[in-house]
């Protein structure tokens, strides 16, 4: 009855034995082992459910002697391949042992059997064993005997092919406690001394398998393997770092054995070591599987058989994985370095071929989708630096300093602890190495598409061409370092053929499609809304002074470089930056800070009596550090140096003197001209390092620009791609110069020579993408030249009072018009006047302000009046300019009088106005809570006609007169200048 077991007698190693639990299973696990070991006899027999697989070594000579040298525990299988083994055997009493073992002796000698040989059986719950089969061979586990009975099985072979009786062997008289270089004869049946094995061993197999998906084998090459034997632990491998595996080969390519003085030692000696063993290639490994394993509490109290470990794969037990958090960081960053480098890789090869790539192809900024275990995980990767990257997820951000290997891997600092990980990418997942962990991500997943998952061969399908499949079931058969692996479908569906059987297949090929009987029950991955978890901040290199100075300078060369953030985050660290760059370079302890720190790196290699020198005059310069009038004393020191290098009258000893003090040189002639000169020293060069990209690529077409980049620097193509890569992000580069500028001239606006010389090379940047820049320069190099902001408000306040007669109410309009037309400006000054303390000079400021603004349309009303509250408005109607599309020109002629005066009535009517004509209205609040109560009412001046206001009655009729504006447009009004 069922179950049976179907074993080809030629088989082995887990090929060519199959489980048939029913009639209908048993002609296609029939095939599957005749296709495994071709031309084999097939025997079937009845399958034992919940046995050990325990076995005995025995040793015989050519003279009809026979031992046992223990026994051995091989109950850890998959797929009938042992992966676990020890020695000696625990599950049985000693009694059932020593029948095991005298059974095994009896059937070696009664079948005439010469030399190592295994007995084989299976041990039932009841406590019974059963005979499976004699193993006429040494088998790979052969180290486990030999390690508790200290006798080398392969050299006992070679002896009793020489003929040498057992008795005469050293290693066997030694373990029956007789003397080793004797030759009287063993009575092996009944010894004198009964052979007693030394401590316990604990054996595991190494495995090109996937433990997460069943065990499946697969192949390619090894980057790394790195096992280091000890006295308790001893491995071996068939593969070495830059070797590999064929799809031919067999799956195992290492044994680990791990010796103990008992079985719960053995156990403790082969994890460690397996967790300190490092194998990297295109391949997962049984490794990390195999420490759960060990680690079971099943396994510990050694209740297991042979089908323990597929029931555990089953049940998908798996392999301790890395913290999903910390995976999906590390995946990210893998994928996402991998992005980088090729892109920089694929530019810098069509440069040195002569194609030229737009620069947007230099990727900064990648977007990652991993999904894991069900969940999709939708992340933004950044370089901030070239190693400090910025994960961002769900508007979160965490900063993390990565340092690319040589071997392709990555070392990161994630939450105060240091990680390798590595990444091999396949067809439809990534498979991420963290430390001694591994995880899968995938893809998006197309259940439509059936794919080979490893490289291997077609040997059949299970279904018909279009036949019908159901979920969880078969549709085809591939063979995979010869072992037969059944493909199953995720989904119910019709399958269409796309290989034929025979086919060699790669790995992740399609192998062929499902039409889904319904497309609607495909799970899709839940998006992952939460966001990363914080983290410890990256250590800076202090947080002194002079250490927060290095490191945000750092960073904004870098941005100059090109390492930008996407936005938000980009505008929000260049602020935080700028503001700690200006704050750090206007403390005068930095140069003192920094001073210390060389003192200290030199102390003892310079003179003492220079370094007291040095010390005393920093003290000085310590002790009077917030004087307005203290100066750090560049001056003092550099004649300090050069007061002693005159003494040395040596070459060689000037040559030291000087090499050990060229920091302090160094230091010195960055503020030789005072905290505010080694300020504007430090942000010009910043600009200087924009100007030195962004004129490249000013005099024509970006291709043009580029080759002529190529011709200079020919052949070396790095600087030609760090200049495009820098290039590509110009436009977050102009909002650091901008804000660069505004820092070092906002306050001061008097220009050194030097500033001068590099705002004008900004001002001739002529191509749109730094019209920002230029115009910020213009606009700077323009404010040098006018009066201070204090002058231009005293004197359009005099201008305003003027205006006005002693009582406070009457204009004299003609000097408003020449503000109107002043060439000078004064727009940053008007809106102080927006509050004065004269309600005229108020509704004038506002009047100036709009006319000033509007001088290049014609405005045809401006009428003021005042809120509920008081607060006074100006409400205006303008013309759109003719050269706007929307500007309607409506064709009125001399012939056709009454269309010219209903036009001007429809164009006066404020309920009615044509397409060109647009309304206005401007007030001022000096608090928010003031706008928001009269926002209302502001705004319904857009709906009502505007009120005639008699207080500006004249000023409206004679404003404007077109005679006078020209008259005054010949002579605008200059404001101290």
């Amino acid at each position: 009855g069922y179950p049976v077991m179907i074993k080809a007698s030629e088989g082995g190693g887990g090929k060519g034995i199959r489980i048939a639990d029913g009639a209908e299973e048993f002609p296609g696990r029939f095939r599957q082992v005749q296709s495994e070991v071709p031309g084999s006899p097939i025997f079937v027999m009845k399958f034992l459910q919940h046995a050990r697989h325990l076995e005995v070594q025995v040793l015989a000579d050519q003279y009809g002697n026979a031992v046992s040298l223990f026994s051995r525990d091989c109950s850890i299988q998959r797929r009938h391949q042992k992966i676990i083994e020890e020695a000696p055997a625990t599950v049985a009493l000693p009694s059932v042992f020593d029948q095991m073992e005298q059974c095994a002796v009896r059937l070696a000698k009664m079948v005439g059997y010469v030399s190592a040989g295994t007995v084989e059986y299976l041990y039932s719950e009841d406590g019974n064993f059963h005979f499976l089969e004699l193993n006429p061979r040494l088998q790979v586990e052969h180290p486990c005997t030999e390690m508790i009975a200290d006798v080398n099985l392969p050299a006992a072979q070679l002896q009793i092919a020489m003929g040498v009786p057992l008795h005469r062997m050293k290693e066997i008289r030694v373990l029956y406690g007789e003397s080793p270089w004797a030759d009287a004869p063993i009575p092996f049946e009944s010894p004198n001394n009964v052979p007693v094995p030394r401590g316990h061993v604990i054996a595991a197999r190494i495995t090109s398998e996937n433990p997460d998906e069943g065990f499946k084998p697969s192949s390619g090459t090894v980057q790394e393997l790195n096992f280091r034997s000890n006295k308790n632990v001893w491995g071996y491998f068939s593969v070495a770092a830059t070797g590999g595996l064929h799809e031919f080969a067999d799956s195992q390519f290492g044994h680990c054995f791990s010796w103990g003085e008992n079985r719960e030692e053995a156990i403790s000696n082969l994890v460690v070591a397996l967790k300190e063993l490092s194998i990297r290639g295109d391949f997962r490994t049984t490794v990390e599987y195999l420490i759960k394993l060990l680690e079971t509490e099943s396994f510990q109290n050694n209740e297991i058989d042979t089908s323990w470990l597929d029931h555990l794969i089953a049940e998908k037990v798996q392999a301790e994985k890395p913290d999903t958090m910390l995976g999906v960081v590390c995946g990210a960053l893998n994928v996402a370095d991998a992005l980088f480098r090729t892109c920089m890789d694929n530019f810098l090869h069509s440069l040195e071929r002569g194609q030229v790539l737009p620069a947007a192809s230099l990727l900064n900024t990648v977007d990652v989708e991993l999904i894991y275990e069900g969940m999709k995980y939708a992340l933004q990767v950044a370089r901030q630096s070239l190693t400090t990257y910025v994960v961002i997820m769900n508007n979160t951000h965490i900063e993390i300093d990565v340092h690319r290997l040589n071997d392709g891997g990555l070392l990161l600092s994630y939450d105060g602890s240091s990680y390798t990980t590595y990444m091999k990418e396949e067809a439809d997942r990534y498979r991420i190495t963290v430390g001694n962990k591994t995880c899968d991500f995938e893809k998006e997943n197309d259940p439509t598409l059936l794919r080979s998952p490893s490289t291997g061969k077609l040997l059949q399908y299970t279904v018909e061409d279009g036949g019908h499949v159901s979920a969880g079931y078969s549709y085809a058969e591939i063979e995979v370092m010869k072992m037969v692996m059944v493909l199953e479908v995720e989904e119910s569906g019709f399958v269409q053929y796309m290989k034929r059987p025979g086919t060699l297949l790669e790995a992740g090929c399609v192998i062929a499609r499902l039409q889904l009987d319904d497309p609607s029950k495909v799970h899709l991955a839940q998006l992952y809304t939460g966001g990363l978890p914080p983290q410890q901040t990256l250590p800076i290199l202090g947080e002194k002074l002079h250490q927060v100075f290095h490191n945000v300078l750092e960073n904004l060369m870098n941005v100059m470089n090109g390492y930008c953030l996407p936005e938000p985050y980009f505008s929000t660290k260049i602020k935080e930056w700028i503001s700690k760059l200006m704050k750090t370079l206007r403390d005068p302890s930095l140069p003192l800070l920094e001073l210390q720190e060389i003192m200290t790196s030199i102390s003892g290699r310079i003179p003492s009596s220079v370094e007291k020198a040095v010390w005393k005059v920093m003290a000085q310069y310590a002790s009077n550090i917030t004087s307005v009038l203290c100066q750090f004393p560049s001056q003092q020191i550099a004649s300090i140096l050069d007061s002693h290098a005159a003494t040395l009258q040596r070459k060689s000893e000037r040559e030291v003197f000087f090499m050990n003090t060229q920091s302090i040189v160094q230091l010195v002639q960055r503020y030789r001209s005072g905290i505010r000169g080694h300020m504007k020293s430090v942000v010009l060069d910043l600009l200087r390092r924009y100007l030195q990209v962004e004129t490249q690529f000013q005099q024509d077409h970006y291709d043009k620009c580029v080759i002529s980049l190529r011709e200079q620097y020919m052949p070396n193509m790095t600087p030609v791609l760090e200049c495009i890569f820098s290039h590509a992000q110009v436009a977050k580069k102009n909002l650091l110069v901008t804000m660069l500028i505004d820092h070092l001239c906002g306050r001061d606006p008097t220009l050194t020579d030097e500033l001068m010389t590099i705002l004008n090379e900004l001002t001739q940047l002529s191509k749109t993408e730094h019209s920002r820049v230029a115009l910020r320069a213009r606009q700077v190099l323009i404010a040098s030249h006018l009066p201070s902001y204090e002058l231009r408000h005293n004197q359009v306040e005099s201008i305003f009072l003027s205006a006005i007669d002693m009582y406070g109410h009457q204009f004299c309009p003609e000097n408003l018009k020449k503000l109107i037309l002043s060439e000078t400006t004064i727009f940053d000054v008007l809106p102080t006047f927006f509050f004065h303390s004269n309600q005229v000079v108020r509704m004038a400021a506002l009047e100036v302000y709009v006319r000033r603004a509007y001088i290049a349309y014609e405005l045809n009303s401006l009428q003021h009046r005042q809120l509920t509250d008081g607060t006074c408005v100006v409400e205006f109607q303008f013309m759109l300019p003719s050269s706007h599309p929307n500007r309607m020109a409506v064709p009125v002629s001399i012939s056709n009088p009454d269309l010219a005066r209903h036009s001007t009535e429809l164009f006066m009517d404020s309920g009615f106005s044509p397409l060109c004509q647009r309304m206005g209205a401007m007030v001022a609040f000096d608090r928010f809570e003031d706008f928001t109560r009269n926002f209302d009412e502001v705004i319904s001046c857009f709906a009502e006609p505007p009120s005639e206001s008699p207080l500006f009655s004249e000023v409206k009729a004679t404003l404007y007169d077109e005679d006078d504006s020209k008259s005054l447009r010949e002579e605008p009004i200059h404001i101290l200048n």
